[in-house]
Order: C-alpha cells, then sequence, then structure tokens
C-alpha cells in the first residue's frame, strides 16, 4: 500500500505534504489525542495563482510553498512537529497576471474561518506560511485580528523572508525561484508572453508583472541547484517552526475596542 501522496509513476502529485504532520491525512481519533495542542504549531499554507514571468504553470507558488513545507516538516524534532493544513489557494490578487483572485474581505473571512474551526479542536498557535506577495499585508492585519478576538497565538512566515520572494520588482531571488520550479515541475521554463493590451488597471501601485530576463538554467543544472536551494529554505523554515513551538503562550487576551 502507498503512502496517500504517493503519486502513481508517470503523474505528478495531486497533494504534497509531510504523512506525518499533515491534518487531512490523519484520524479523527489521531487528532484528538494529539498531545501538546497549546504548544503545538498549525501551519496554514497560502498561495496565490498567477503569472510570474518565469515560464512556469500558474500554481508555481503552491509548488514552492508546499514542498518548502513538507521538508522542513521532515527536519523539525519529533517533539516539536506541527500540523499542516491544506492550502489556502483561493487568495487576493493584485494584478492582471493572477488567476481566481478573491478579494481582501473574502479572503480575509477564509483565513478567520479557517483558524476558528483550528480553535475550536483545541488548538491556539497557528502559522499562516504565505507564499503571495499580494497577501502579506492581508496576512498581518487577518493575524492581527485573530489574535484581538480569539487570542489565539497567531505567527506570519512569508516566503520573502527565506529568499523565496515572488515579488516582480523588490525581489532579489527570482531566478532562483525559476531554477527551483523547473526542478519541481521537472520541465525547462517556457517563453513568457508579453502583457496582453486592454487589461483592467492595476490595483496594487505601478509593479508590472515582466518576463524575467537573460537565459534560464537547463534542467539538469535545475535539478541540481534548485535540491540545494530547497534545502536551504526548508532548513530555514524549520528552525521558525522550532522558535515557535518554543515560543511561551500568551499571558493575556487582548480585549477589543
Amino acid at each position: 500500500m502507498t503512502a496517500p501522496g504517493t503519486p502513481t509513476p508517470g503523474t505528478p502529485a495531486l497533494c504534497v505534504a509531510d504523512d506525518a504532520t499533515f491534518w487531512p491525512w490523519l484520524s479523527s481519533p489521531k487528532i484528538g489525542a494529539w498531545p501538546n495542542r497549546e504548544t503545538t504549531v498549525v501551519i496554514a499554507p497560502l498561495a496565490g495563482m498567477a503569472d510570474w514571468g518565469l515560464g512556469h504553470p500558474l500554481d508555481a507558488e503552491e509548488m514552492v510553498l508546499t514542498h518548502v513545507i513538507r521538508d522542513a516538516c521532515r527536519l523539525v524534532a519529533p517533539d516539536c512537529r506541527p500540523l499542516v493544513l491544506p492550502p489556502l489557494r483561493f487568495a487576493f490578487g493584485a494584478d492582471p497576471s493572477c488567476a481566481f483572485p478573491v478579494d481582501q474581505p473574502t479572503a480575509h473571512a477564509l483565513i478567520a474561518e479557517v483558524a476558528a474551526s483550528v480553535a475550536a479542536s483545541g488548538f491556539r498557535r497557528i502559522a499562516i506560511v504565505n507564499a503571495s506577495p499580494w497577501s502579506e499585508e492581508l496576512c498581518s492585519a487577518a493575524a492581527r485580528d485573530l489574535r484581538v478576538a480569539r487570542g489565539l497565538h497567531m505567527f506570519l512566515v512569508h516566503l520573502s523572508a527565506i529568499d523565496l520572494d515572488f515579488h516582480p520588482v523588490r525581489s532579489r531571488s527570482r531566478r532562483r525561484l525559476q531554477t527551483l520550479l523547473t526542478a519541481l515541475y521537472g520541465a525547462d521554463p517556457e517563453p513568457s508572453a508579453p502583457e496582453a493590451p486592454g487589461l483592467p488597471p492595476r490595483m496594487w501601485g505601478d509593479e508590472s508583472v515582466a518576463a524575467l530576463p537573460g537565459p534560464a538554467a537547463s534542467l539538469k543544472e535545475a535539478q541540481i541547484e534548485g535540491a540545494a536551494i530547497l534545502a536551504a529554505s526548508a532548513h530555514r523554515l524549520a528552525k521558525l517552526i522550532s522558535d515557535i513551538h518554543d515560543r511561551p503562550p500568551l499571558s493575556a487576551k487582548i480585549a477589543p475596542v
């Protein structure tokens, strides 16, 4: 019998996750008997869908995010192991290159509903691990509101903080991302099409998503370099998960104004 996330040979995995920490793959009795609920870190992955000019599919954010989380969970000590939720895929989208976006109130409400469900199961420590540059401020607002309204111990980790930044202007890691994605997809990047005319006005400044200039790493090069990039990022995230686990509990609840 194969593990839940093991794909049939020749087909991609529908879900990239660590068997021991992925909440949907655990039974209700296992979740009910989960030890140390007060200190267990529940990870809420958040990823949008967009063409980032890297020549790879629209689910590039989720592809990077889930692989980094999976490998980080395998590095965390057994007494600090987290629980990982399914990715939240319908994120705020601030650019015409985004696909299937939702507006800010809807994205905020989605995060709040998921956090409420986690809290109802007795867990109080939630880390939003976010891949989308457009969702960073939204995640900060949602985490603050959940801290105030529900007394949850909220944390934020953005992939941009561990050198995996999809932002089209500020990023210094777009080439790293392209190389990592080439390795994860097992395919060379496709040429990016120029932005189509007649698109609606941008809602987020003037950050145009342009194709990454210069030659991309070949698939053979990416398979070597990508493994190192993934390992470094997973180690950084594993350290953050352990640090969040070890933080003392909240001393008091903040009363809403």
